[in-house]
């Protein structure tokens, strides 16, 4: 097994992990605190998975900026947009900092704000979609690598 094969492998697992958890959160635990009007559930959830998500996020961080050093895609060129695997991770990277500013937004606004007031959900609704699309479109990004990019 070559460092490539290992960092991917690493990657998806972390992937697994970050993508499978908003899937939850969303089909599931975000469905059950809008019938009940409780986000005792949401933070609940938050509390557990967090410990197990972000450093799922943080392999696939340090495992996707090594593949793309691997990949001859220097940090000079991630957001060249000029070759089809430089486009894929400048995508990627874009998505990244999407999330970014979902989270920080979700952390220092919407769910302080969130446990006093309900009427915040559509709001912190609003924040776990996009969170949830976002994560699944960097996923297909990423096998589009496979095939030499996009």
């Amino acid at each position: 097994m070559n460092e490539l094969h290992l960092l991917l492998i690493l990657h998806l697992l972390g992937a697994t992990i970050w993508v499978g958890g908003h899937i939850l959160l969303s089909v599931v635990i975000l469905p059950q605190v809008w019938k009940e009007k409780s986000v005792d559930k949401l933070f609940n959830f938050e509390s557990r998975y967090e410990w197990f998500g972000m450093p799922a996020l943080l392999v696939m961080l340090l495992t996707g900026a090594r593949m793309a050093y691997l990949y001859n895609v220097k940090i000079d060129t991630w957001f060249a947009f000029e070759t089809p695997i430089e486009r894929v991770i400048s995508f990627k990277l874009s998505c990244l900092i999407a999330i970014a500013l979902f989270a920080l937004s979700a952390q220092f606004y919407v769910l302080p704000r969130l446990k006093n007031n309900i009427e915040k959900l559509p709001l912190m609704t609003f924040h776990i979609l996009s969170v949830t699309v976002i994560s699944i479109v960097m996923l297909i990004l990423g096998s589009f690598v496979r095939y030499g990019g996009i």
